[in-house]
């Protein structure tokens, strides 16, 4: 799977920045993105020492190559559901 590959693919070397988390060309979102890399191997670290990285997106509507930090994706739709309860399961 490409996108956790550790050697960085020659088409993120074009990317640019995107500051939305999406396509700054067409506004697609990563996931219409024709490929996707992760680079795991260089985290950065916040001053609460929370890890981020850089995630490249090739779009696949448009062609354009971009990036953007971990930290900037917006939450899950899934993020915000309650955990089974036991009684769920009876």
């Amino acid at each position: 799977m490409e996108a956790f590959e550790p050697i960085v693919p020659k088409w993120t070397t074009s990317a640019v920045h995107a500051h939305e988390f999406c396509c700054p060309s067409c506004k697609a979102t990563p996931m219409e993105a024709a490929r996707v890399w992760i680079n795991r191997r260089s985290p950065v670290y916040t001053e609460d020492r929370r890890r981020k990285w850089q995630e490249f997106y090739e779009c696949g509507e448009c062609g354009c190559v971009w990036w953007a930090w971990s930290s900037d994706r917006p939450p899950s739709e899934f993020s915000n559901r309650e955990p089974p309860q036991p009684e769920d399961f009876l």
